[in-house]
């Protein structure tokens, strides 16, 4: 599966100038690819003022990603805020090129920035397929909790994307590590670059990694769209090789 992970800069709490920009990027690429990833709140930064940029299933955001996702017959996959029921929820989405779309809602909200004052958390761990690659959708401040994203379902790949910032950023390069290797599955985080309006600056560091913990490719600081290939066989013959994920500890989330 190829993949194509953009690292970008984001304007704060506008949908309409960080549709345009990604849009931009996306459209004049002229490598082809199967799923391209964008980075959390890609349409407004991590904000915690969600009436101002929230939007429906049936927004407008949802329908530009669908056209986008069915003009190059790929998937793309974010997370913007949504309002549903009354409920603001930091949803990550997973556009399929026919139209379809999955859900995930961020389950571990950030607390030392309040975010589970004004969001609300998600309760389902989420796996979706497509071309028969199954792909488990986290949000940020998940990588911290690897309980939750623990490989019971024999998932493929591991995918988040965040926000985070410079201060912790050494716990970003490490974390994505440690959840590919304890997993045995190529691992992909994106984050964004810039500064937000609460001036905490982003570095990047978005990077996809195998299940050996081996860097496929680092941003590092980088504005950019950055494509690459995973090989999926090479993945099992690695697992039925080194088959760690046989002694792993049975447990239910409560």
């Amino acid at each position: 599966m190829k993949v194509a992970l953009f690292q970008t800069k984001l304007a704060w709490q506008n949908p309409e100038i960080n549709r345009t920009f990604i849009e931009e990027y996306f459209l004049n690429e002229d490598e082809s690819f199967d799923l391209f990833v964008l980075p959390e709140m890609f349409t407004s930064g991590f904000t915690m003022n969600p009436s101002i940029v929230a939007e429906t299933m049936e927004g407008e955001t949802i329908a530009w990603l669908k056209d986008l996702a069915k003009k190059k017959t790929c998937a793309i996959t974010g997370s913007l805020v949504i309002k549903e029921n009354d409920n603001f929820y930091n949803r990550m989405v997973f556009v399929f090129p026919s139209g379809e779309v999955q859900c995930y809602n961020k389950r571990h909200l950030f607390t030392l920035a309040g975010e589970e004052k004004v969001y609300t958390k998600g309760t389902e761990k989420v796996i979706v397929k497509y071309n028969n690659w199954n792909i488990c959708l986290q949000i940020c401040y998940d990588l911290r909790f690897p309980v939750f994203a623990r490989n019971v379902e024999n998932y493929d790949l591991l995918l988040y994307v965040a926000n985070w910032p410079k201060p912790r950023i050494n716990a970003w390069d490490a974390l994505l590590k440690a959840r590919a290797i304890e997993n045995m599955c190529y691992t992909i985080g994106v984050n964004r670059i810039g500064e937000d309006d609460n001036k905490l600056e982003y570095p990047g560091h978005s990077k996809a990694i195998d299940f050996f913990g081996n860097i496929i490719l680092d941003c590092e600081d980088d504005l950019g769209v950055f494509i690459f290939e995973l090989d999926k066989s090479f993945q099992n013959e690695a697992r039925a090789k080194f088959n760690f994920l046989n002694d792993k500890d049975a447990f239910e989330i409560l």
